[in-house]
């Protein structure tokens, strides 16, 4: 995760995410996981090169009750949240321009 990037949690998702004035992407992932970590280096790219976004990361064994909220059953799953909807959302490894389409 870079300086750029926002760690969500169960406990500040509410603040960070549904009290956003911008859109939010959210990459959730695990650390065991391979496509996440193929997936991780593109997030941060985005996370760096656009401030019109915050880019948030959700570890799925660490924070369950996202996981279940977000009805996550495959990783890596990106999200993006606008207005505390979601909007769209992709599974499994995915460049960056379905990513900026996403956007």
């Amino acid at each position: 995760m870079t300086e750029f990037e926002v760690k969500i949690t169960d406990e500040n998702y509410e603040e960070v995410v549904s009290g956003a004035d911008k859109p939010v992407l959210i990459d959730f992932y695990a650390d065991w996981c391979g496509p996440c970590r193929m997936l991780s280096p593109i997030v941060s790219q985005i996370a760096e090169e656009r401030d019109d976004i915050i880019v948030g990361k959700v570890n799925v064994d660490e924070n369950p009750l996202l996981s279940a909220k977000f009805g996550i059953v495959s990783i890596p799953m990106l999200a993006v949240v606008k207005d505390g909807e979601i909007t769209a959302k992709n599974i499994g490894y995915c460049d960056k321009e379905t990513i900026e389409g996403m956007l």
